[in-house]
């Protein structure tokens, strides 16, 4: 009985850490727009974009973290079998080094080393980790589905948690690729300011959405799992 409880006190707190990482995420992506909006607005666009690169790096290094360790939940506790072509890392490795690699470079750019042409590489090398990672969220939620295949009750909540994964994915798809065209421009020298704060303003409209959506699927697969406490009735 105190096992039960203990286990489902626990899934009840990991569901609010995750839903956190996913909120977390989606903050970055409002900050990321504000500051490249305001770098829009002429107002230091070069120390804006810099501050911007190591705001979204942060952010997809908790995304990363977040789908990662839910990936874990998953499969870990359980031992549940799960087919292995849901299972492909690429993009989610993308995803930790290039928001590693994106702190790197803002902080370089601040530091007035190359700040323009580093702060268009960032954009080029979030647009490729976006597009890498564009399928996560929804090979996430597909995982957890087939995790909870057991229980074949489907709500409303699970199957709008779906259209949201399918829809941030090709959201995130195509908004990798504007990026990724941006960046290039912005490198070879075609207004890259303004085409770098463009950018920026894209990728963090994108994680607020994708950072909503993982939030959202966690939180619509994860209460059901709260709730039922059958050790008490146990004879």
């Amino acid at each position: 009985m105190n096992a039960t409880s203990f286990e489902s006190t626990s899934q009840a707190r990991y569901a609010e850490t995750a839903a956190y990482g996913g909120l977390v995420d989606a903050l970055g992506g409002i900050a990321t727009v504000v500051l490249a909006i305001v770098g829009l607005t002429s107002f230091d666009p070069q120390g804006m974009a810099g501050i911007a690169a190591i705001v979204f790096g942060a952010a997809l290094l908790v995304q990363g973290g977040t789908i990662l360790s839910e990936y874990a939940h998953v499969m870990m506790p359980t031992g549940n079998v799960v087919d292995p072509d849901a299972l492909r890392g690429e993009g989610l490795t993308a995803m930790l080094m290039v928001g590693a690699g994106g702190i790197v470079l803002g902080v370089l750019a601040l530091l007035n080393i190359a700040s323009t042409q580093l702060t268009s590489i960032a954009v080029i090398a979030f647009g490729s980790a976006l597009i890498l990672s564009s399928g996560s969220v929804k090979q996430l939620y597909l995982l957890e589905n087939q995790a909870l295949q057991s229980g074949a009750s489907r709500s409303i909540s699970k199957l709008l948690a779906g259209q949201m994964a399918a829809g941030s994915a090709g959201v995130q798809l195509l908004a990798g690729l504007a990026t990724l065209v941006l960046g290039i421009l912005a490198v070879s020298g075609h207004h890259p300011l303004l085409l770098t704060l463009t950018g920026l303003l894209v990728l963090g409209v994108t994680v607020l959405m994708t950072g909503g959506t993982l939030a959202g699927m966690v939180m619509s697969f994860m209460r059901p799992r709260a709730a039922p406490t059958r050790g008490p009735t146990a004879v």
